[in-house]
């Protein structure tokens, strides 16, 4: 073994040796919150994950159970697996619990108040070294950041999903973002199974920016009558090589989530491409959610496949 290799090997071993360390934690479990837990358990690490009440905890293992039996019945995963991965989560319900981890990931609802006060607060309880990420897809990084004094330690991690499936992680940086927590987050991305890209904090960055478009459009056709929602989906899946229709993509991500995120795109930036479709509005207040509740542009089964 030459000795450029050997160093290589070294290198390697004491940057998994310095992952390993890193006790990391999520506040916040609904949909993307259990998705990043399920996804850093999966890669042998410790993440605690921290809801508001002892009802919210396990309304959200019950969900996350719920998606790792159905990923078991499509033979996905093993039971033995799925025992392992539940085993590396702890559940809390008192942020003074995340007081000595390195780094420490907020996964609450796209509520720009709510994710300040969850910084506020953490900025407090967290360590001096460690570092805060946001989920945030179409809101202010910067803005969240104003509330803390650790600006250089803040970035966003944009997961898309279902997280444990989805390989790419859009990785957000302020101006004050400093290099060494741009390069601590993206070796934690890496370590985690997923492709980072780099992105400057701007509403939607670049997947949302990107899809958003595409699907409000697929409703409108729908809307205008051209076509079913399956001929829809048909067209763009062998058109343009889509694993996945706009429509059905649109229920995987959850119709409310979509709707908040095209208002979020369209008050921030006030181009009309953003601007929701109203049939989109009209299934939200419906509460036709997509996938999650059973209908959406679809009909899905308990194992979240189409019905009709």
């Amino acid at each position: 073994m030459t000795i450029t290799k050997l160093e290589d090997l070294l290198k390697d071993s004491n940057e998994n040796k310095i992952r390993k360390a890193d006790k990391v934690a999520i506040v916040g479990a609904g949909v993307m919150g259990q998705g990043i837990a399920q996804a850093i358990a999966s890669a042998g690490l410790e993440v605690k994950v921290v809801e508001k009440s002892s009802d919210a905890v396990k309304n959200s293992q019950a969900k996350l159970e719920e998606s790792m039996n159905r990923e078991i019945a499509r033979w996905g995963m093993t039971t033995s697996e799925k025992k392992a991965i539940l085993s590396r989560i702890i559940w809390h319900t008192n942020l003074e619990k995340l007081n000595q981890c390195d780094i420490i990931i907020e996964a609450v609802p796209e509520n720009p108040e709510l994710k300040k006060e969850i910084f506020y607060k953490l900025d407090r309880i967290a360590k001096e070294s460690a570092l805060f990420v946001s989920t945030t897809s179409t809101l202010s990084l910067d803005d969240i950041a104003q509330v803390t004094h650790r600006k250089g330690q803040i970035m966003a991690m944009h997961f898309l999903n279902p997280v444990p499936k989805v390989p790419l992680v859009e990785l957000v940086r302020i101006v004050e973002t400093e290099d060494e927590t741009l390069k601590k987050i993206k070796r934690f991305a890496v370590s985690i199974g997923k492709t980072p890209i780099e992105v400057y904090d701007y509403p939607g960055y670049v997947t949302t920016r990107t899809i958003i478009p595409l699907l409000n459009e697929a409703m409108h056709i729908l809307l205008e009558g051209l076509a079913s929602a399956k001929d829809i989906d048909t067209a763009m899946k062998l058109g343009f090589n889509m694993q996945t229709g706009p429509l059905e993509l649109a229920d995987q991500m959850g119709l409310d989530e979509v709707l908040t995120w095209m208002q979020q795109l369209w008050q921030t930036l006030g181009e009309p491409r953003y601007r929701p479709c109203p049939l989109l509005r009209k299934m939200v207040r419906e509460r036709k959610l997509g996938k999650k509740t059973g209908e959406g542009f679809f009909k899905y089964d308990e194992d979240e496949k189409i019905i009709s």
